[in-house]
């Protein structure tokens, strides 16, 4: 996957991990359930992947390291959270459009369905 406004190259890993952290920030563990939890497990983010892409994502200034930490949880100096940037939230809109879009075509053309319909 890829902008077309100029922005870096987005993988489908980091379009999953940009989708994660729309609604706030999260540490990677976290990340990785909601993408398993959306994809009802079809898709397994592993630590690697993950921590790649985040790493990649943060270079591309489309997330950033979070100040803000869980309260709640219990404390692991470990744990990273991350959160969009500005340009994140952007890209992350973006990409979600055009998906859609595409969705729509494959609507259009019966491949979701069964049965091809007419705009």
């Amino acid at each position: 996957m890829s902008s077309a406004s100029g922005s870096p190259a987005l993988t489908t890993a980091g379009f999953q991990v940009l989708l994660a952290l729309a609604s706030g920030h999260s540490h990677g563990y976290a990340v990785m359930g909601f993408v398993d939890q959306l994809t009802d497990g079809q898709v397994r983010l592993g630590p690697g992947t993950l921590y790649r892409t985040l790493a990649r994502l943060v270079a591309d200034e489309l997330v950033s390291e979070s100040e803000v930490s869980d309260p709640s949880a219990p404390h692991d100096a470990r744990r990273r959270y991350y959160q969009l940037t500005p340009l994140g939230a952007q890209v992350v809109r973006d990409e979600a459009a055009l998906l859609a879009r595409l969705v729509d075509a494959a609507h259009t053309a019966g491949l979701l369905d069964g049965e091809r319909r007419t705009t």
